[in-house]
């Protein structure tokens, strides 16, 4: 992903989703990164779309977290044409394996150093 925010999203206002894809890339990862780029692009176009960090370890599992409003925007999300697409090719060509789990957040809270207490 292209966001180079140093810090990570903040907490919103409760009720909130997380949706939670972890996942171990394949050796080939030919078209990932615009493919990547282009999926960021897309889900920043959703209504209810609030944010979304990203990890990744030495030894290759990475964590992107994506954080919605509503059930309504993760669905408008998953049934994306372009979304689906890179779905289909993701499974043929850049995951070894992952995994998706969706949440409701039902309570938050942000620290900045510098900005006071958190919330």
């Amino acid at each position: 992903m292209s966001d180079q925010r140093i810090a990570p999203v903040p907490a919103h206002e409760p009720p909130y989703y997380a949706v939670v894809f972890t996942s171990v890339k394949t050796a080939d990862q030919s078209g990932y990164g615009e493919t990547a780029q282009r999926m960021e692009e897309l889900v920043k176009e959703v209504p209810g779309f609030l944010g979304m960090d990203h990890a990744q370890t030495p030894g290759g599992l990475s964590i992107t977290v994506g954080y919605f409003r509503d059930a309504d925007a993760i669905e408008r999300w998953r049934s994306d044409v372009e979304h689906r697409a890179a779905q289909k090719r993701g499974r043929a060509e850049w995951y070894e394996s992952y995994s998706l789990h969706v949440a409701k957040v039902e309570r938050g809270h942000s620290f900045v150093r510098g900005e006071g207490t958190a919330l």
